[in-house]
C-alpha cells in the first residue's frame, strides 16, 4: 500500500508575528517546514512528501531544500500552490498526487506547523488509516468544555470523557478522500477546517487513534519560545556580523537591465548567466560574506545550467534563508551601483521595496545609493556597470 504525505504549507501564520509566515521561520537553527519535512521523509513507510505552499512563498520554499539530504529530497514531490482555504489547498495537493506516475492508497495530511510529530505517531496514523479508512488523532480534554452561545451564556456542557482535541497527521484512503473534496467543492463548501470534518459530511466513518500531547501547533509567539525550550533554547546573546559584496557585469546587446529585482528599460543589456543583476548578487554575497559561507559561485555555479538566466531573487532568497536558518537577524542591506546610465534616481524606491520583499525585511532597513566614476575606467567608459553592497546581521553567539 503505497504512502504519501500532503504537507500543508500555505498559510499565513499572522499571529507568530514576524517578516515571513511562521513556517519558514527559524526554530533553534532550523526552519519549522525543514524540521516537519525531516519528520516524513525520514519514516520509511512514506514514499511520497506532497508540499503545498503559497504562490508568495517559493523562494522561501526553495532556500530550504538546501538543508535536506539528497536522498531524503528525491521522495520530495514539486510543491503545487495551495488555495484561498486550508480544505482548498489540500484538494490541491490530492489533485496533484492522483496526476502522478504512482498514485497513492493512503494519504497522509500534516499541518507544516506541526513540526514535532513523532515517527511513532506517523506509524499510528498509517496503521489507523490502513484499518479504518479514515483516521485522526486525538488527545483527551483536560479542561471542562462548555457550548456557548452568541450573547455569551453556556449552552452545555458536554461529557469531557467523550470529547479529543484533535491532531495532524490524519489518515486516509486516497481515492474516498479526493472524492469528498471535489464532491465538497462542487457543493461550494470550504469551511472545513480539518479532513476528518470532511470526510464526516461525505458519510465516511471516521477513527480516532491515539494522538500526543508533544505534537503542538505552532500558533503565537508563546509557541515558539516553549518549542525553543524544548529543542535547547536559543541563546540569549547575538553578535553583529557584517558581510560586503561585490558584482560587475558588461555591457552587451539588449533592451534592459535587471537592478534590484527591477525591470529596467536600456539600450544595452548584460553579459551574465543569470539575469545579471549587479545589486541583488553584490547583496547576496554580502549576505554570505557576514555568515562565513563562501559565495554565490560556491552555491550558484555558473557551470551549472540551472542558473543559466535564472532571476536573482533566488539568489538574495537563499542567502537571507541561510541568516534566518541559523537563528539569524538581517537588520540591514546597502547596495551602491556604479553606473554611467541608466539613471537610478527614478527606480530607487521600487528597487528598495523589491529587496525589502525579497528579503522579508523592513523597507527602513533597505538603502540605495548610485554614483558615476567620472568618466573613469571600465563604469565611466560606459562598458559596464557594477555594485558593492553591505549587510549587516545578528546570528547567535554560538552560531558566529
Amino acid at each position: 500500500m503505497l504512502v504519501a504525505a500532503i504537507i500543508v504549507a500555505a498559510g499565513r501564520g499572522t499571529r507568530v508575528g514576524g517578516p515571513i509566515p511562521k513556517q519558514f521561520q527559524p526554530l533553534a537553527g532550523q526552519s519549522v517546514l525543514a524540521r516537519t519535512f525531516h519528520g516524513f521523509l525520514s519514516h520509511g513507510s512514506v514514499a511520497r512528501v506532497q508540499p503545498v505552499i503559497h504562490a508568495d512563498d517559493r523562494l522561501l520554499y526553495e532556500a530550504n531544500l538546501e538543508f535536506l539530504g539528497p536522498t531524503v529530497r528525491d521522495r520530495l514531490a514539486e510543491p503545487v500552490l495551495g488555495g484561498e482555504t486550508r480544505q482548498s489547498s489540500v484538494r490541491n495537493g490530492l489533485e496533484a498526487l492522483a496526476g502522478g506516475a504512482a498514485v497513492p492508497s493512503l494519504v497522509l495530511i500534516h499541518d507544516a506547523a506541526r513540526p514535532f510529530a513523532s515517527a511513532a505517531l506517523i506509524e499510528r496514523a498509517i496503521t489507523a488509516g490502513r484499518r479504518h479508512g479514515a483516521a485522526v488523532p486525538g488527545i483527551p480534554v483536560a479542561d471542562t468544555i462548555k457550548l456557548v452561545r452568541e450573547d455569551g451564556s453556556v449552552a452545555s456542557t458536554p461529557p469531557r470523557g467523550s470529547l479529543r482535541a484533535v491532531q495532524t497527521p490524519q489518515a486516509f484512503a486516497f481515492a474516498p478522500l479526493l472524492r469528498a473534496h471535489r464532491a465538497a467543492a462542487e457543493a461550494g463548501l470550504e469551511s472545513f477546517t480539518d479532513d476528518g470534518a470532511l470526510a464526516e459530511w461525505a458519510g465516511l466513518p471516521v477513527a480516532v487513534f491515539a494522538g500526543e500531547a508533544g505534537n503542538t501547533k505552532l500558533t503565537d509567539a508563546a509557541d515558539f519560545a516553549e518549542a525553543e525550550r524544548r529543542l535547547g533554547g536559543r541563546p540569549a546573546l547575538f553578535v553583529t556580523r557584517v558581510g560586503t559584496g561585490f558584482d560587475v557585469h558588461a555591457f552587451a546587446a539588449g533592451d534592459h537591465l535587471w537592478l534590484g529585482g527591477v525591470r529596467i528599460p536600456h539600450e544595452r543589456g548584460v553579459a551574465a548567466h543569470s539575469d545579471g543583476d549587479v545589486v541583488l548578487h553584490a547583496l547576496t554575497d554580502a549576505l554570505l560574506g557576514a555568515l562565513g559561507d563562501g559565495d554565490i559561485g560556491v552555491h550558484f555555479p555558473p557551470s551549472d545550467p540551472t542558473w543559466r538566466g535564472a532571476s536573482s531573487d533566488r539568489f538574495l532568497a537563499f542567502a537571507v534563508e541561510r541568516v534566518r536558518l541559523r537563528g539569524g537577524i538581517v537588520d540591514h542591506l546597502d547596495a551602491t551601483v556604479l553606473a554611467e546610465a541608466p539613471r537610478i534616481g527614478p527606480y530607487r524606491e521600487a528597487i528598495r521595496r523589491r529587496i525589502a520583499e525579497i528579503a522579508g525585511i523592513a523597507l527602513a532597513s533597505v538603502s540605495i545609493k548610485a554614483t558615476t566614476t567620472e568618466k573613469l575606467g571600465f563604469v565611466g567608459r560606459a562598458e559596464g556597470l557594477a555594485a558593492q553592497a553591505l549587510a549587516t546581521v545578528r546570528l547567535p553567539a554560538d552560531e558566529a
